[in-house]
Protein backbone atom coordinates (compact mmCIF):
# COMPACT_ATOMS: atom_id res chain seq x y z
CA UNK A 1 0.00 0.00 0.00
CA UNK A 2 1.37 3.52 -0.79
CA UNK A 3 1.86 5.82 2.02
CA UNK A 4 0.61 8.85 1.65
CA UNK A 5 2.93 12.09 1.66
CA UNK A 6 3.18 14.33 4.70
CA UNK A 7 4.14 17.79 4.86
CA UNK A 8 4.88 19.74 7.92
CA UNK A 9 3.80 23.54 7.38
CA UNK A 10 6.09 25.96 9.63
CA UNK A 11 3.87 29.05 10.97
CA UNK A 12 5.68 31.32 13.55
CA UNK A 13 2.45 32.11 14.60
CA UNK A 14 -0.30 29.74 15.98
CA UNK A 15 -4.05 30.47 16.75
CA UNK A 16 -3.67 32.68 19.85
CA UNK A 17 -1.63 35.31 17.67
CA UNK A 18 -4.90 35.29 15.04
CA UNK A 19 -2.72 36.77 12.51
CA UNK A 20 -2.53 36.61 8.79
CA UNK A 21 0.14 33.79 8.79
CA UNK A 22 -1.86 31.92 11.16
CA UNK A 23 -5.16 32.34 9.02
CA UNK A 24 -2.75 31.00 5.83
CA UNK A 25 -1.39 28.38 7.75
CA UNK A 26 -5.26 26.72 9.19
CA UNK A 27 -6.83 27.12 5.35
CA UNK A 28 -3.66 25.60 3.84
CA UNK A 29 -3.28 22.80 5.86
CA UNK A 30 -7.37 22.60 5.15
CA UNK A 31 -7.07 22.83 1.45
CA UNK A 32 -3.88 20.21 1.02
CA UNK A 33 -5.10 17.22 3.53
CA UNK A 34 -7.43 15.57 1.01
CA UNK A 35 -4.14 14.90 -0.88
CA UNK A 36 -1.34 14.79 1.79
CA UNK A 37 -1.01 14.02 5.59
CA UNK A 38 -1.09 17.51 6.62
CA UNK A 39 0.62 18.78 10.30
CA UNK A 40 0.57 22.71 11.51
CA UNK A 41 3.82 23.26 14.02
CA UNK A 42 5.39 26.29 15.55
CA UNK A 43 8.88 24.42 14.64
CA UNK A 44 11.06 22.18 12.75
CA UNK A 45 12.09 18.95 13.99
CA UNK A 46 8.56 18.85 16.41
CA UNK A 47 9.07 15.22 16.91
CA UNK A 48 12.27 13.37 17.38
CA UNK A 49 14.12 13.29 14.07
CA UNK A 50 14.44 9.84 13.09
CA UNK A 51 10.91 8.93 13.66
CA UNK A 52 9.53 11.95 11.43
CA UNK A 53 8.62 10.73 8.29
CA UNK A 54 7.54 13.99 6.65
CA UNK A 55 8.34 14.76 3.36
CA UNK A 56 7.87 18.61 2.29
CA UNK A 57 8.54 21.25 4.29
CA UNK A 58 6.55 24.39 3.54
CA UNK A 59 7.71 26.81 5.61
CA UNK A 60 5.98 30.18 6.60
CA UNK A 61 8.25 33.41 6.36
CA UNK A 62 11.69 33.53 5.55
CA UNK A 63 13.15 34.61 8.51
CA UNK A 64 11.04 34.19 11.24
CA UNK A 65 11.12 30.88 10.19
CA UNK A 66 14.48 30.75 9.40
CA UNK A 67 16.21 28.35 12.13
CA UNK A 68 13.54 25.50 10.98
CA UNK A 69 14.07 26.07 7.24
CA UNK A 70 17.93 25.59 7.72
CA UNK A 71 17.34 22.68 10.22
CA UNK A 72 15.64 21.00 7.24
CA UNK A 73 18.13 22.24 4.65
CA UNK A 74 20.94 20.30 6.88
CA UNK A 75 18.77 16.87 8.11
CA UNK A 76 16.97 16.79 4.33
CA UNK A 77 18.94 18.47 1.53
CA UNK A 78 17.26 16.30 -0.71
CA UNK A 79 13.56 16.45 0.16
CA UNK A 80 11.34 19.11 -0.53
CA UNK A 81 11.17 22.51 1.42
CA UNK A 82 9.01 25.36 0.24
CA UNK A 83 9.20 28.83 1.39
CA UNK A 84 6.04 31.24 1.50
CA UNK A 85 6.85 35.02 1.37
CA UNK A 86 4.11 36.27 3.96
CA UNK A 87 4.81 40.08 4.21
CA UNK A 88 7.43 41.44 5.64
CA UNK A 89 10.05 39.15 4.83
CA UNK A 90 9.34 39.78 1.28
CA UNK A 91 9.57 43.97 1.45
CA UNK A 92 12.43 44.12 4.19
CA UNK A 93 14.05 40.87 5.54
CA UNK A 94 15.55 39.89 2.16
CA UNK A 95 16.84 42.95 1.17
CA UNK A 96 19.61 42.97 4.37
CA UNK A 97 18.62 40.09 6.78
CA UNK A 98 21.10 37.10 6.38
CA UNK A 99 18.99 34.62 7.84
CA UNK A 100 16.43 35.24 5.64
CA UNK A 101 18.51 35.42 2.49
CA UNK A 102 19.79 31.60 3.82
CA UNK A 103 15.82 30.76 3.75
CA UNK A 104 15.44 31.84 -0.19
CA UNK A 105 18.61 30.55 -1.24
CA UNK A 106 17.70 26.87 0.73
CA UNK A 107 14.18 26.66 -0.70
CA UNK A 108 13.37 24.63 -4.02
CA UNK A 109 10.00 26.81 -4.11
CA UNK A 110 9.42 30.27 -3.10
CA UNK A 111 5.63 31.42 -2.76
CA UNK A 112 4.42 35.22 -2.44
CA UNK A 113 1.20 35.81 -2.12
CA UNK A 114 -0.18 38.59 -4.80
CA UNK A 115 0.95 38.87 -8.66
CA UNK A 116 3.64 42.29 -7.71
CA UNK A 117 5.41 39.60 -5.36
CA UNK A 118 7.86 38.35 -7.57
CA UNK A 119 9.52 41.80 -8.55
CA UNK A 120 10.29 41.84 -5.41
CA UNK A 121 12.88 38.87 -5.15
CA UNK A 122 16.53 38.96 -6.83
CA UNK A 123 16.01 38.00 -10.16
CA UNK A 124 18.40 35.02 -9.95
CA UNK A 125 15.23 33.43 -7.61
CA UNK A 126 12.49 34.59 -9.81
CA UNK A 127 12.21 31.35 -11.89
CA UNK A 128 11.65 29.05 -8.70
CA UNK A 129 8.55 31.63 -7.25
CA UNK A 130 5.00 30.79 -7.68
CA UNK A 131 2.16 32.87 -6.80
CA UNK A 132 -0.61 31.73 -5.00
CA UNK A 133 -3.50 34.33 -4.53
CA UNK A 134 -5.07 33.73 -1.11
CA UNK A 135 -8.65 33.09 -0.54
CA UNK A 136 -11.68 33.55 1.34
CA UNK A 137 -15.47 32.30 1.48
CA UNK A 138 -17.57 34.28 0.36
CA UNK A 139 -20.39 36.58 1.73
CA UNK A 140 -23.74 38.31 0.66
CA UNK A 141 -23.37 41.52 -0.46
CA UNK A 142 -25.26 43.52 1.96
CA UNK A 143 -27.74 46.28 1.47
CA UNK A 144 -26.32 49.70 3.05
CA UNK A 145 -27.99 53.20 4.90
CA UNK A 146 -26.89 56.60 2.75
CA UNK A 147 -27.51 57.86 5.98
CA UNK A 148 -23.62 57.90 6.28
CA UNK A 149 -20.48 55.99 5.61
CA UNK A 150 -19.72 53.48 7.33
CA UNK A 151 -15.74 52.61 7.39
CA UNK A 152 -13.56 49.99 8.75
CA UNK A 153 -10.11 49.36 9.24
CA UNK A 154 -8.34 46.30 9.98
CA UNK A 155 -4.96 45.70 11.43
CA UNK A 156 -3.07 45.29 14.92
CA UNK A 157 -1.78 47.92 15.72
CA UNK A 158 2.13 47.98 14.87
CA UNK A 159 4.02 50.34 12.60
CA UNK A 160 3.64 48.24 9.57
CA UNK A 161 -0.13 48.79 9.52
CA UNK A 162 0.30 52.54 9.31
CA UNK A 163 -2.30 53.44 11.40
CA UNK A 164 -0.89 56.86 11.84
CA UNK A 165 -2.68 57.35 8.64
CA UNK A 166 -6.33 56.73 9.97
CA UNK A 167 -5.53 58.53 13.40
CA UNK A 168 -4.28 61.52 11.02
CA UNK A 169 -7.87 61.14 8.83
CA UNK A 170 -9.81 60.90 11.47
CA UNK A 171 -8.98 64.20 12.92
CA UNK A 172 -9.39 66.02 9.47
CA UNK A 173 -12.54 64.45 9.21
CA UNK A 174 -16.04 66.28 11.33
CA UNK A 175 -18.47 64.83 12.98
CA UNK A 176 -21.22 66.35 10.40
CA UNK A 177 -19.92 64.87 7.34
CA UNK A 178 -21.09 61.46 7.55
CA UNK A 179 -17.62 59.54 7.87
CA UNK A 180 -17.57 57.21 10.64
CA UNK A 181 -14.31 54.85 11.49
CA UNK A 182 -14.23 51.06 13.30
CA UNK A 183 -11.01 50.76 13.53
CA UNK A 184 -10.39 46.84 14.84
CA UNK A 185 -7.04 45.89 15.83
CA UNK A 186 -4.67 44.51 18.99
CA UNK A 187 -2.76 46.95 21.05
CA UNK A 188 0.87 45.04 19.66
CA UNK A 189 2.42 48.58 20.27
CA UNK A 190 1.58 50.21 23.69
CA UNK A 191 2.18 53.76 21.72
CA UNK A 192 0.03 53.44 19.08
CA UNK A 193 -2.95 52.09 21.13
CA UNK A 194 -2.74 55.36 23.76
CA UNK A 195 -2.68 57.10 20.09
CA UNK A 196 -5.84 55.32 19.30
CA UNK A 197 -7.47 56.36 22.36
CA UNK A 198 -6.73 60.00 22.04
CA UNK A 199 -8.25 60.10 18.41
CA UNK A 200 -11.44 58.03 19.59
CA UNK A 201 -11.50 60.75 23.18
CA UNK A 202 -11.22 63.66 19.97
CA UNK A 203 -13.24 62.14 16.98
CA UNK A 204 -16.45 61.18 18.23
CA UNK A 205 -16.65 59.48 14.70
CA UNK A 206 -13.79 57.43 14.97
CA UNK A 207 -13.96 54.10 17.18
CA UNK A 208 -11.14 51.47 17.95
CA UNK A 209 -12.51 47.99 19.15
CA UNK A 210 -9.31 46.40 20.00
CA UNK A 211 -9.02 43.08 19.05
CA UNK A 212 -12.10 40.79 17.95
CA UNK A 213 -12.71 37.60 16.65
CA UNK A 214 -12.29 36.64 13.14
CA UNK A 215 -15.92 36.31 12.36
CA UNK A 216 -17.04 39.26 14.27
CA UNK A 217 -14.61 41.19 12.49
CA UNK A 218 -16.04 39.71 9.06
CA UNK A 219 -19.78 40.75 9.57
CA UNK A 220 -18.17 44.30 10.47
CA UNK A 221 -16.21 44.13 7.04
CA UNK A 222 -19.98 42.59 5.62
CA UNK A 223 -21.57 45.61 6.77
CA UNK A 224 -19.22 48.36 5.95
CA UNK A 225 -19.39 50.72 2.72
CA UNK A 226 -15.81 50.57 2.31
CA UNK A 227 -12.30 48.64 3.60
CA UNK A 228 -9.38 51.23 3.95
CA UNK A 229 -6.18 49.23 4.62
CA UNK A 230 -3.15 51.72 5.28
CA UNK A 231 -0.45 49.63 5.40
CA UNK A 232 3.37 50.47 4.49
CA UNK A 233 3.91 46.98 4.02
CA UNK A 234 2.21 44.16 2.99
CA UNK A 235 2.60 40.56 1.22
CA UNK A 236 -1.22 40.19 0.76
CA UNK A 237 -3.64 41.30 3.00
CA UNK A 238 -5.96 38.65 4.27
CA UNK A 239 -8.56 41.57 4.71
CA UNK A 240 -8.76 43.08 0.88
CA UNK A 241 -9.79 39.54 0.09
CA UNK A 242 -12.24 39.23 2.43
CA UNK A 243 -13.90 42.45 1.76
CA UNK A 244 -14.12 41.84 -2.01
CA UNK A 245 -15.64 38.99 -0.87
CA UNK A 246 -18.05 40.70 0.69
CA UNK A 247 -18.91 43.02 -2.35
CA UNK A 248 -17.20 45.46 0.21
CA UNK A 249 -14.53 47.85 -2.26
CA UNK A 250 -11.86 48.83 -0.48
CA UNK A 251 -9.41 52.17 -0.45
CA UNK A 252 -5.16 50.83 0.11
CA UNK A 253 -2.12 52.61 0.17
CA UNK A 254 -0.29 52.01 -2.95
CA UNK A 255 2.31 49.80 -2.82
CA UNK A 256 2.91 46.60 -4.15
CA UNK A 257 1.21 44.04 -1.70
CA UNK A 258 -1.67 45.91 -1.99
CA UNK A 259 -1.80 46.58 -6.22
CA UNK A 260 -0.60 43.05 -6.34
CA UNK A 261 -4.09 42.25 -4.90
CA UNK A 262 -5.95 45.30 -6.59
CA UNK A 263 -4.56 45.33 -9.59
CA UNK A 264 -2.57 48.27 -11.62
CA UNK A 265 -5.84 50.31 -13.05
CA UNK A 266 -7.64 50.26 -9.40
CA UNK A 267 -8.89 53.76 -8.57
CA UNK A 268 -8.84 53.85 -4.78
CA UNK A 269 -5.32 54.15 -4.17
CA UNK A 270 -3.83 56.72 -2.39
CA UNK A 271 0.39 57.60 -1.25
CA UNK A 272 1.35 55.99 1.17
CA UNK A 273 0.58 57.90 4.82
CA UNK A 274 -0.57 60.51 2.68
CA UNK A 275 -4.09 61.21 5.37
CA UNK A 276 -5.19 64.13 3.05
CA UNK A 277 -5.35 61.92 0.10
CA UNK A 278 -7.30 59.34 1.79
CA UNK A 279 -9.99 62.09 3.35
CA UNK A 280 -10.28 63.27 -0.23
CA UNK A 281 -11.12 59.98 -1.52
CA UNK A 282 -13.50 59.12 1.51
CA UNK A 283 -15.22 62.70 1.00
CA UNK A 284 -15.96 61.54 -2.90
CA UNK A 285 -16.96 57.85 -1.85
CA UNK A 286 -19.62 59.85 0.88
CA UNK A 287 -20.78 62.34 -1.95
CA UNK A 288 -21.19 59.70 -4.49
CA UNK A 289 -24.20 58.26 -2.13
CA UNK A 290 -26.44 61.00 -3.03
CA UNK A 291 -25.81 60.26 -6.66
CA UNK A 292 -28.08 58.27 -8.66
CA UNK A 293 -25.34 56.21 -10.53
CA UNK A 294 -23.12 55.88 -7.08
CA UNK A 295 -20.20 57.96 -7.97
CA UNK A 296 -16.93 56.77 -6.90
CA UNK A 297 -18.29 54.46 -4.40
CA UNK A 298 -20.28 52.03 -6.98
CA UNK A 299 -16.93 52.65 -9.59
CA UNK A 300 -15.17 51.08 -7.06
CA UNK A 301 -17.46 48.37 -6.08
CA UNK A 302 -17.70 47.31 -9.97
CA UNK A 303 -13.50 47.35 -10.37
CA UNK A 304 -13.47 45.17 -6.36
CA UNK A 305 -16.70 42.62 -7.99
CA UNK A 306 -14.20 41.86 -11.19
CA UNK A 307 -11.40 40.98 -9.17
CA UNK A 308 -13.52 39.11 -6.55
CA UNK A 309 -13.12 35.86 -8.59
CA UNK A 310 -9.54 35.28 -8.35
CA UNK A 311 -9.84 34.58 -4.49
CA UNK A 312 -12.17 31.92 -4.26
CA UNK A 313 -10.89 29.17 -2.63
CA UNK A 314 -10.80 26.59 -4.88
CA UNK A 315 -8.69 28.79 -7.29
CA UNK A 316 -6.27 29.50 -4.10
CA UNK A 317 -6.35 25.07 -3.19
CA UNK A 318 -5.55 24.39 -7.09
CA UNK A 319 -2.88 26.65 -7.27
CA UNK A 320 -1.57 25.57 -3.72
CA UNK A 321 -1.49 22.02 -5.05
CA UNK A 322 0.47 22.47 -8.09
CA UNK A 323 3.45 23.44 -6.00
CA UNK A 324 3.08 20.40 -4.43
CA UNK A 325 2.71 18.24 -6.83
CA UNK A 326 5.95 19.66 -8.55
CA UNK A 327 7.81 18.34 -5.66
CA UNK A 328 6.20 15.56 -4.37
Amino acid sequence: MTRTSSICIVTPALADANNGNWQTARRWARMLRDHYAVRVSKVWPDTPTASDRTDLLLALHARRSADSIAAWAQARPHQPLVVALTGTDLYRDIASDARAQRSLALAHRLIVLQDQGPQALPEALRAKCRVVLQSSTRRQTLAKTVAHLRVVVVGHLRDEKWPQTIFEAARLLALDEGIRIDHIGQPLDPLLADAARQTQAACPHYRWWGGLPHGATRSRIQRAHLLVHPSRMEGGAHVIMEALQSGTPVLASHIDGNVGMLGTGYGGYYAPGDAAALVSLLRACRAGQSRPDGGMLAALQAQCSLRAPLFEPQAEQTALLSVMQELL
